[in-house]
């Protein structure tokens, strides 16, 4: 009878709860039984273990009873990272691997049937938690994962290609540090917001909900640019502070869709307008970071806002409050971090002509109606600028001049996100509803016209601080302390209705 101990780690949302991994192997009837709440996938490593094991030329104990478990126990387990610890436990329980210090190693890896290692989602996640505990174990891993774990600073990683190699570490001595250092993030491509012709006050909205990390919907007739200008957002956001990197890193992690090469740029997710609620919020069995989730700390551009399905759209709206997503299911459940910035676009109607002067809108208004009552009012209620991408003539359009570009924007933006950060340690849009007084103080004049406004235009309290809020950014891009009434003015033109 022979037992190895090994460690490893399962994925809980964001978080990797350590497991450990006990091989246990004992005379009896031939069998390889696993056992530890441990999904399809888990249990399909018997025979992937089996076979690489094989084909390696290292022994497989056949004649024995098998036993592999899982703890904790209550604990759900999924995925393939486990067929690499499971493997090296039976070499050590078989007395193969004699005299290792496997129990000062975390484990990770998918076994081909050759016995090739292969990557596992969550490398970041592991490697953070590791951090995090202040553990002292090294992480083993597949060589691209410890790549991708190679951002996350004070943790001892060792990548091998494959099983052999490994195990002729391991019998050599102490296992060879295999790391290189993380690569050089990749400058993002570059998309001008000089593109984008004329557009004066669209563009002035993109740069005070840039500055203020403010939800912004363009609605305007198809054609206007309202697309073009969600995708160059993200370049005049300020650069990503190395631990969100790591969050916003991890998150893509967990999902497979993490590239080096995109390290510290700002996410800027569009999904299609068919995309269900538990792909915009996360979900399934276990539950995983959805659309939102992955645009954290970057842009969430809904193209089409009206024809998403209602109950998706419903289920954004605590999401662009709280900035995080509690998914419950009867097994478990799990929180990620969603502090996304929404820009939405679509048309004033179903022909999307209402407005055009060039051509006429055929629709009723009955139907005006229904098409823009997809939107709920305590949805449009959380935006914070409302603004009309007009239909530009063609000579208009030609003559119109393109304007700034990106980098005098950016420029003129990371000094208002400093200005905010050094005063109230938050962007404007987080700024909570007690602290408006203190740090958006209004002059008298100011604070009439607010009132004016919100008892006229019927605004909820909600509605009237964000207003606040989007004239706090208007002040830092002005460089002023106190709000002035130009502030409050501009911030209310940026709160129009619809058009009907």
């Amino acid at each position: 009878m022979s037992l190895a101990l090994l460690h490893s780690r399962a994925l809980a949302g964001l978080s990797a709860p350590a497991v450990t991994v006990e091989v246990h192997l004992a005379p009896g009837l031939p069998s390889f039984t696993l056992v530890g709440l441990a999904d399809t996938e888990v249990k399909e490593a018997r025979e992937r273990v089996r076979a690489a094991l094989t084909s390696c030329g290292l022994r497989f104990p056949h004649d024995r009873r098998i036993t592999v478990n899982l703890a904790p126990a209550d604990l759900p387990k999924e995925g393939a990272r486990f067929d690499l610890p499971i493997a090296i436990g039976l070499l050590a329980a078989s007395g193969q691997l004699e005299g290792v210090q496997l129990d000062q190693l975390e484990w990770a890896g998918e076994l081909s049937l050759s016995g090739e290692l292969r990557p596992v989602r969550g490398a970041l996640a592991q490697a953070l938690a590791l951090r995090s505990e202040g553990s002292p174990r090294a992480l083993v891993l597949p060589e691209s994962s410890a790549s991708e774990a190679a951002w996350v600073e004070g943790v001892q990683l060792h990548g091998a290609r494959h099983l052999l190699d490994l195990v002729a570490a391991l019998k050599e001595g102490p296992l060879p540090c295999l790391r290189a250092p993380a690569p050089e993030a990749a400058p993002a491509p570059a998309l001008d917001l000089r593109d984008v012709r004329g557009q004066a006050g669209p563009k002035r909205a993109l740069e005070v909900a840039a500055a203020g990390g403010h939800h912004l919907l363009l609605v305007g007739p198809p054609g206007t640019g309202k697309s073009m200008l969600a995708q160059r957002l993200p370049g005049l956001l300020p650069p990503l502070p190395f631990e969100a990197a790591l969050e916003t890193a991890a998150l893509q992690s967990l999902v497979g869709s993490f590239r080096p090469e995109a390290f510290a740029q700002r996410p800027f997710r569009s999904p299609h307008h068919s995309a269900s609620a538990v792909a915009l919020v996360g979900g399934g069995s276990p539950p995983r970071p959805g659309e939102i989730s992955l645009a954290h700390q970057g842009v969430l551009f809904l193209d089409e806002l009206p024809e998403f399905n209602r109950q998706a759209l419903e289920a954004l709206r605590e999401p662009l409050e709280t900035g995080r997503i509690h998914i419950a299911r009867a097994a478990r459940s799990s929180e990620f971090p969603a502090r996304f910035q929404l820009v939405a676009a679509m048309n004033p109607c179903p022909c999307g002509q209402l407005g055009n002067p060039l051509k006429a809108c055929r629709c009723t208004p009955d139907q005006v109606a229904r098409y823009q009552g997809r939107l709920s009012g305590p949805l449009l209620d959380r935006l914070d600028l409302l603004v009309e991408v007009p239909l530009l003539a063609p000579a208009e359009l030609a003559a119109a001049p393109s304007g700034e570009g990106t980098a005098a924007v950016a420029a003129r933006v990371a000094d208002a996100r400093a200005r905010a950060l050094h005063r109230q340690g938050s962007s404007n849009a987080d700024l909570p509803p007690g602290a408006l007084h203190e740090h958006a103080p209004l002059a008298p004049a100011a604070a009439t016209l607010l009132q004016q406004a919100a008892t006229r235009l019927a605004w909820s309290a909600r509605a009237q601080h964000r207003v606040q809020r989007v004239a706090r950014t208007l002040a830092d891009l002005a460089g002023r302390t106190e709000l002035q009434v130009s502030d409050v003015a501009e911030a209310i033109q940026f709160r129009r209705a619809l058009p009907t």
